[in-house]
């Protein structure tokens, strides 16, 4: 994205000249801790005690000779909720949706693990209900945390919710770190505005104002109420290193964007190297014992979801043999591990004769061209059966039967897209290297974050994120936004 000028000019004279409009409004929206945790505690105990009701509710049903739900079970969402607060998940300021997951997975099951010991150490009635109680437990985790995500969501467009940050340098890092965290705000990070010594930034940049220099940041912190500040100055001088030694009297939290910012990093661990800083940065998925655990999952995950959707797959074929008829399934070749040779299965979506369509469409449109040749892709494909071409495209339901690839272990149900071999010839070579290292997968980041909206930039980004960061967490979080991404089609065609 290109970075636009700055939008008005002001000098560089006192910092607060012409800002107590923009102080009072910081003040009138200023973050409020009380009213995050709130909104938190308050989605986590309903979707808790719906996850122990639910489970009961459910095991009753399968298993009727059980006792209905005792009250001693309603102690468990405040179980919860109590241990979710000690682990300082609220408000929860800077926590992505991987690290809410497997917080509330491991507090969740701390909880039930205890309740669970109690029932074999007690005599009272409410200990025969275990079979209740591991279900109310599953859905527990799975209840918590989709409240949880959908209730961040939706407080995020609140005034209230964030907390005010000053962003220290109005450059190109500066601003790249402002839209970052305007694209996310339920990471609850609200930059209110840009200390810079360069006089020619100070205005308005990217909707944030420029108000005053690295020595204001006392002044502009007293006024504002702002305790919270991000350095977004890669390879200060080591003269100007100053300054953050007296921000640390200033500011309670310091964050700081390094020269590696581009190395985005879900798990990325600071190292103490004897008074120097360093970051210790992972490959987990080409880890042996990450690609055992997947393959495991894999195995059991595709034999039954392939049971599960053989009547859904039954439907489709039906559908595309009455629009088309011919082979309802195509054999695509795409590049696989070790750039082996991947022969995947999908439903057809597309005319026979798909190839020939294709060269006389980009023949005729130089636009269409141009659009392939960024993309791979079309938003008007010619060659997309009517109807049901475009209904299993925009679910995604095309790519069920790689499902049978993922059981032959060809594939895995998370991870980096396969490609045909002309697509991962734009990518560059480093990266291609790492990318065919591991199996491709039936999902993945880039399907669920930007699907066709991303370009070849965005899909490296994605999937070098996903292969250098891989944990079970994240591949839980993937699989419940490929759900969602079904159910909600966006940027696919």
């Amino acid at each position: 994205m290109s970075t636009a000028a700055p939008q008005t000019a002001r000098p560089a004279s006192p910092p607060l000249s012409g800002m107590a409009a923009h102080a009072a409004s910081i003040r009138q929206s200023a973050y409020s801790p009380a009213y995050m945790t709130a909104a938190l505690a308050v989605s986590d105990l309903w979707m808790s005690t719906a996850g122990v009701v639910a489970g009961f509710a459910l095991w009753r049903a399968v298993n009727p000779a059980i006792s209905s739900l005792h009250p001693e079970m309603l102690l468990l969402p405040l179980c919860c909720v109590g241990v979710f607060a000690g682990t300082s998940q609220y408000p929860g300021i800077g926590l992505t949706a991987v690290q809410h997951l497997r917080r509330i997975c491991r507090c969740v099951s701390m909880v039930y693990l205890l309740f669970l010991f109690g029932m074999f150490f007690t005599k009272g009635a409410w200990a025969n209900s275990r079979g209740a109680l591991l279900l109310a437990w599953v859905l527990t985790m799975a209840f918590v945390s989709c409240g949880r995500n959908l209730t961040m969501h939706a407080m995020a467009r609140c005034p209230w919710w964030g907390v005010p940050v000053l962003v220290i340098g109005a450059g190109s890092t500066g601003r790249a770190t402002v839209r970052t965290l305007n694209a996310n705000r339920v990471l609850g990070y609200r930059p209110v505005a840009f200390l810079d010594d360069d006089p020619r930034k100070h205005g308005v940049c990217d909707g944030v104002p420029v108000v005053g220099t690295l020595d204001d940041a006392a002044l502009i912190a007293r006024e504002f109420g702002i305790g919270y500040a991000i350095l977004a100055i890669p390879g200060m001088p080591r003269h100007r290193l100053a300054h953050l030694r007296r921000w640390r009297r200033i500011f309670p939290r310091i964050l700081v964007i390094s020269e590696m910012a581009g190395i985005a990093s879900q798990w990325t661990e600071p190292r103490d190297l004897g008074g120097m800083i360093g970051f210790e940065t992972r490959q987990n998925l080409l880890n042996p014992l990450a690609q055992w655990i997947k393959r495991a999952l894999d195995l059991a995950a595709s034999f039954f979801g392939l049971l599960v959707c053989a009547p859904v797959l039954g439907v489709c074929v039906l559908w595309i043999r009455k629009i088309s008829p011919g082979n309802p399934f195509y054999v695509q070749e795409r590049e696989g591990r070790d750039r082996t040779t991947l022969r995947i299965l999908k439903l057809r979506t597309m005319f026979p004769n798909a190839d020939e369509m294709l060269e006389s469409h980009l023949a005729r449109s130089s636009s269409a061209r141009e659009e392939w040749e960024r993309f791979c892709k079309l938003k008007r494909d010619p060659r997309i059966l009517p109807g049901v071409g475009h209904f299993l495209r925009k679910t995604s339901l095309d790519e069920l039967p790689q499902l049978w690839n993922v059981l032959k272990g060809e594939m895995t149900l998370v991870g980096p897209r396969p490609f045909p071999a002309y697509h991962n010839a734009r990518f560059d070579p480093e990266f291609l290297q790492v990318r065919t290292q591991v199996r491709p997968g039936l999902t993945g980041l880039w399907q669920v974050s930007a699907r066709s909206d991303g370009d070849l930039a965005v899909q490296q980004s994605l999937d070098s994120y996903y292969i250098r960061n891989w944990s079970l967490w994240l591949d839980i979080y993937i699989l419940a936004r490929t759900i969602r991404a079904v159910l909600a089609p966006r940027g696919s065609y």
